[in-house]
């Protein structure tokens, strides 16, 4: 038999196992001490019977007037007989016996006190200086019957209170661990980025040390997650003035110098730094991904800002290249405009870096909340698919991307419990690429969950 896995099952078990044991010993412990006290009351019984008997067989006998006749005291009614006796002279011969007292049980006469034989116990008394002698008998196998009706009444019971005790151990067991099991289902409802502290006041004393220490990792990986955060945060904020300065001035250098050296090299520092502003712009994106509500308190329609975020892109130089498809009824979600924006943004803009420049991204919000961003172009071999929403990890070292536009994607879509979905080729065709995802709206079916 195997232990269990559980601590309810082990708890139940072993407590089941340990008080059945006990019960067995202490019954049959039971049963030995009643059997040694029954064969004392009995061997009493015995040796009363014959001192009662013995001086009413030495009256009876002595006021016969046939003297060495044997008489069997006939019953008054019918019963079973346990104690027999006979009386007898000096000479062995019976004088008188009970009615259903059997000779040869009797063995030859051997003084005063106890005897037994394979089949009896005896008991035996004289009066008359030795002349007139009884001896009484009792069946062992009364004695047995005895002690084996009180076994049985002793042990019939635990048939019965051992299913019950057991039943109510598990109850018990059970009604104990309910902190742990409430325990363990605070912990299993926590989303994966949710590190604030499980309540754990009503855990047992034994337990509770455990949850301390649970809570004091949580705290720790929180901070140190905040501090990562924020420092990136921080770190590409205070990088966006000195970026745009030192911008300012590479293409100030471009205007003024009349060297073409000089110029192109002023146009690479530009270049290098414009890279650099973006991924900046990436880590503050990052940040708010990771670390920022996502939910809000009321909805929006995320048409509207589908069409800001595509018009922009247009205006900086994609203008014609975006083919966007949006429903006639509104898309109402609780989702953060501003983070959609940015999902939005980076999905587009990786479509249009990595994308045929000769063909469309397409983009398409339907009314049930998947956002679908699709462009022509090679197609992307399966194990860089599952690589491409890590940090830093871009499908073409040669184009100019930060390598982080799909993992804040990714971020925001595990934070809204939705899943980012990569294709190539794109469903439908034999080549292109296709990232899609679905948002939190207001159509029934749609059970992502919020973010904390």
């Amino acid at each position: 038999m195997s232990w269990p896995a559980s601590l309810q099952g082990r708890l139940g078990l072993s407590l089941g196992l340990a008080l059945t044991a006990l019960w067995l010993i202490a019954a049959t412990a039971t049963a030995f001490i009643v059997r040694d006290e029954l064969d004392e009351v009995f061997d009493s019984a015995l040796r009363e019977t014959a001192e009662r008997i013995l001086p009413l067989a030495v009256t009876e006998i002595i006021g016969r007037e046939d003297q060495g006749l044997t008489q069997r005291l006939a019953p008054i009614r019918e019963h079973d007989e346990f104690f027999t006796y006979v009386v007898r002279d000096a000479e062995g011969r019976i004088l008188l016996q009970s009615h259903a007292a059997d000779p040869a049980v009797f063995p030859p006469w051997d003084g005063r006190g106890f005897r037994q034989t394979a089949t009896h116990r005896l008991f035996g008394d004289s009066a008359l200086q030795d002349t007139i002698r009884i001896t009484v008998a009792e069946p062992l196998a009364h004695r047995a019957s005895v002690a084996r009706e009180i076994r049985m009444g002793l042990g019939l019971p635990l048939l019965f209170a051992l299913p019950v005790t057991l039943g109510a151990i598990v109850l018990a067991v059970r009604f104990s661990l309910n902190p742990l099991h409430r325990f363990r289902a605070r912990l299993e409802a926590r989303g994966a980025r949710d590190l604030s502290e499980v309540p754990a006041s009503d855990l047992p004393a034994e337990v509770a040390p455990l949850a301390g220490t649970l809570n004091s990792l949580l705290t720790r990986l929180r901070e140190a997650f905040e501090a990562e955060r924020s420092f990136a945060a921080h770190a590409a904020h205070e990088l966006r003035t000195p970026l745009a300065g030192a911008i300012a001035q590479a293409q100030r250098l471009q205007s003024e110098t009349a060297d073409p050296a000089a110029a192109a090299r002023a146009a690479d520092i530009e270049s290098t730094l414009k890279r650099l502003a973006r991924l900046s712009e990436r880590l503050l994106q990052l940040a708010r991904a990771e670390g920022g509500r996502l939910r809000m308190d009321r909805r929006a329609d995320l048409r509207a800002v589908a069409r800001v975020v595509i018009d922009d892109l247009e205006r900086a130089g994609a203008a014609g290249r975006i083919v966007l498809t949006l429903p006639e009824a509104a898309v109402m979600s609780d989702l953060d405009p501003d983070a959609f924006a940015i999902l939005c943004r980076n999905l587009v803009e990786n479509a249009l870096r990595h994308g045929a420049e000769t063909a469309a991204v397409e983009v398409t919000l339907t009314a049930d909340g998947r956002l679908v961003v699709a462009n022509d172009g090679p197609v992307v071999p399966r194990a860089m698919l599952e690589r491409l929403t890590a940090r830093f990890e871009r499908a073409n070292a040669r184009t100019d991307g930060s390598g982080l536009g799909l993992a804040i994607v990714a971020a925001i879509a595990n934070r809204i419990g939705s899943s980012l979905v990569l294709q190539s080729p794109r469903p439908g065709a034999s080549s292109g690429f296709e990232a899609s995802l679905r948002l939190p709206t207001d159509s029934p079916g749609l059970g992502a969950g919020r973010d904390g």
